[in-house]
């Protein structure tokens, strides 16, 4: 059995990561399953998934300024729109992420959340998320 949940997201700078684990939680809930795995899915070439700390604002702030120093804004890139140091993040964050869960709850470490990661803001985006059954 599964369900895949279909969720809207603003974004509001050019760069930022938004922490979607409520959103994870709240699928896991509605699908009433108990033990599976929860796929988090980005469907944009300049979006991405990832998990990390979510305790300290900093941690994500340092990955995309990190980012920046390893893959810059204005550099030697050919895609005429100008955003290629976006779809080079997304390809490096990654487009998806995978849940344990276990008795209803995600198994995600005490201080990990998961993210949906920005690199060519803003914009309206979309996550998709399937609960699997298992």
């Amino acid at each position: 059995m599964s369900n895949t949940f279909k969720y809207d997201i603003k974004t509001t700078k050019e760069e930022q990561f938004i922490n979607i684990s409520h959103l994870v939680e709240k699928s896991v809930k509605e699908s009433a399953m108990k033990n599976g795995i929860a796929v988090i899915f980005c469907p944009h070439t300049t979006g991405g998934i990832t998990i990390n700390e979510n305790a300290d604002p900093d941690v994500t702030r340092d990955i995309i300024a990190t980012l920046d120093k390893l893959i810059p804004i204005k550099g030697d890139y050919k895609h005429f729109e100008g955003n290629s140091h976006a779809h080079l993040k997304a390809s490096y964050m990654g487009s998806s992420a995978t849940v344990i869960v276990e008795d209803g709850n995600l198994l995600t470490g005490t201080w990990q959340g998961i993210y949906f990661c920005e690199f060519d803001g803003p914009r309206n985006r979309k996550v998709y998320i399937k609960v699997i059954e298992g």
